[in-house]
């Protein structure tokens, strides 16, 4: 709160309460009042029946801003860690001049509050184990945060590729089980497309789904059966073959598959 008086008239403090979060109330004898925090009664030395002029109270409130916007952000980080990135860009949201920002940041360093290298290590480690998320993708969401290259390839370095490799392994076993109904060239074109734009690589992603793709005896067959049974309604003979073959090409099922299961 900004109090106003003349220049040259001094107030004299009467009361100081202390309030929640660090804040402080400080009453003067004109019955204002002043928001402040603990680091500025003890910056200021301020105590009761001190006087307080006009230039000193100005100076109060500049430096009791300061400190709520410095406690915002501590707040802000104390949610979920934070990168220098995000940190820059919550100052200016809540609109901190250059001076402030630059003095915020320099505290929150020197307290270890703000530290990219820490930052990177618990955003890979939150990923890799509790998301779908490859390396590749991991590493274009650090470079959103414009942290060093060398830095988040130092940290991804620290997760053995077989590591990464049995994550993969596990997504792709349980995406082939819930799309059996897909031919294998259609399956894996699907699955391919899906873990490259999770960041896997493709080397790893091919060899996985060839290790992990049965035959296609029995999609096949369903699909066979399931297109038959809709088409046998409008046509019969050559025709019904006819268009049961173009149905199951379009799936993406070989001339081989499906002259094998049309017999």
């Amino acid at each position: 709160m900004y109090v106003k008086i003349k220049l040259g008239d001094k107030m004299k403090i009467t009361k100081i309460k202390k309030l929640s979060n660090d804040k402080y109330k400080i009453e003067f004898d004109n019955h204002d009042k002043l928001i402040t925090y603990d680091k500025v009664i003890l910056n200021n030395n301020l105590l009761f029946d001190k006087e307080v002029d006009n230039k000193k109270l100005n100076d109060l409130i500049i430096e009791s801003d300061y400190y709520s916007n410095y406690n915002k952000v501590v707040k802000y980080i104390n949610i979920k860690i934070r990168s220098e990135f995000e940190i820059n860009k919550y100052l200016d949201k809540i609109i901190v001049n250059e001076k402030d920002k630059k003095n915020i940041i320099k505290e929150l360093k020197k307290q270890n509050l703000i530290n990219d290298k820490n930052f990177v290590k618990s955003f890979i480690s939150d990923k890799i184990r509790l998301s779908t998320m490859g390396p590749n993708k991991i590493r274009q969401e650090l470079l959103k945060h414009e942290i060093n290259l060398n830095l988040i390839n130092e940290e991804l370095n620290n997760y053995g590729n077989e590591d990464i490799r049995e994550k993969l392994r596990k997504l792709i076993i349980k995406k082939i089980r819930l799309n059996n109904k897909y031919s294998n060239y259609i399956l894996k074109q699907k699955l391919l497309n899906y873990f490259l734009e999770l960041g896997y690589d493709n080397e790893d992603i091919l060899e996985i789904i060839n290790e992990n793709l049965s035959s296609n005896d029995l999609s096949i067959k369903k699909e066979y059966e399931l297109q038959k049974k809709k088409l046998s309604k409008k046509y019969s003979g050559e025709q019904l073959d006819f268009y049961l073959c173009q149905k199951l090409y379009q799936k993406g099922f070989t001339r081989e598959e499906i002259e094998k299961i049309s017999g």
